[in-house]
């Protein structure tokens, strides 16, 4: 049995977790709060941006134009204390501009008559813990792949030289899916390194009122720092360390297997098990997502069910983040293309007919 010591500092460690949700759970809504003094609606949007937040990851916006996805950005860099840095990227834009590169400079030396020259590296505006990749389809690939060793490994390395980047460090880019002359679309390794791709839809009558009232009137709204990044990690470590069933776990795995097309998985290694796809996906899926999907689908759950007053994430919870997590990472053949299929609408189908819980 244990003794009173050990029930006691059992205790002490479920009362300091208590403490650390409701920190996080207040915390979240004082970001969310200041956003909402600037962005009207979008709150499925506002709630990704800050899921990949505290997630530590990165997150994809993608509208036309006018939709206040930039605006979003800004004013969630002006709710935190972190430092800050917007790209824009145009079809000139170099990786040098965004990663840095090392310049000469001059150096005064005691007892010499003349200052000396010497190589020193010059930052980019990647090193900064938020980065805003505007309109980010614009850039040449070569440009665009820049941010992969950023994005994935949190470090850049300019001539042999590895520089770490900040932390935390979120990468929040924005494109515009319905223009094609000057665009390149992003690789599939370069999306896969997104957490979550979230799509800005259009204001509805009284929302677009409201942000006549707030725009057109000549005042401006105060945004508060309210949290900084000694607290932001803390909550990301918080987000890590929440429960998650071995049955949910294993939901969020068949779940990501499913949007393998059955040929592919029969086509490839028998460790890789049964199929789960349905007749939709063998039909217009080419690829289906990376480990990377299934790894977003588990820590997203968590911060739903942290956010939730609940201690461990549920299938309910890995259904409503499947969206954002997936949809950027299935590839669809040209039939899907041809007859208007979207990703959306083979998830939907995925999470309509996979059960919850099977046999191993």
């Amino acid at each position: 049995m244990p003794t009173a010591d050990q029930s006691q500092s059992g205790n002490s460690d479920v009362s300091s977790a208590l403490v650390a949700v409701e920190e996080f759970r207040a915390s979240y809504a004082a970001v969310r709060a200041e956003i909402e003094k600037v962005i009207v609606g979008h709150r499925s949007v506002v709630d990704g941006v800050l899921t990949c937040l505290f997630c530590d990851g990165h997150v994809l916006l993608e509208g036309v134009p006018g939709l206040g996805k930039t605006l979003l950005i800004r004013t969630l860099a002006r709710a935190l204390d972190l430092s800050f840095s917007r790209i824009q990227f145009t079809p000139d834009l170099m990786p040098a501009d965004i990663s840095g590169t090392t310049i000469v400079v001059e150096v005064e030396k005691p007892g010499a008559h003349s200052p000396s020259r010497q190589f020193a590296f010059q930052p980019g505006p990647v090193f900064a813990q938020i980065v805003l990749a505007d309109e980010i389809n614009r850039a040449t690939p070569k440009t665009q792949s820049a941010l992969l060793e950023a994005m994935q490994e949190r470090s850049v390395t300019i001539g042999g030289t590895t520089h770490p980047l900040p932390r935390p460090f979120l990468v929040m880019a924005t494109q515009n899916p319905i223009e094609q002359e000057g665009t390149y679309p992003l690789p599939e390794a370069q999306l896969d390194r997104f957490f979550f791709k979230l799509l800005v839809g259009p204001s509805g009558r009284g929302e677009l009122a409201e942000i006549l009232n707030r725009t057109t009137t000549g005042t401006a709204a105060s945004i508060e720092r309210v949290l900084n990044a000694e607290r932001i990690v803390a909550f990301q470590q918080l987000v890590h360390r929440a429960a998650i069933a071995p049955p949910i776990l294993d939901y969020a795995v068949r779940l990501t297997l499913a949007t393998h097309p059955r040929d592919r998985r029969e086509g490839a290694a028998q460790s890789a098990g049964p199929s789960f796809s349905t007749p939709l996906v063998d039909r217009y899926v080419r690829l289906g997502a990376s480990p990377r999907a299934a790894q977003a689908l588990v820590l997203a759950a968590k911060c739903r069910a942290l956010l939730d007053g609940r201690a461990a994430a549920s299938s309910d919870d890995i259904r409503a983040v499947a969206h954002p997590a997936l949809r950027h990472r299935m590839l669809l053949n040209f039939e899907a293309q041809a007859e208007g299929v979207t990703a959306d609408a083979i998830i939907d189908n995925i999470a309509a007919t996979l059960p919850v819980r099977v046999e191993a």
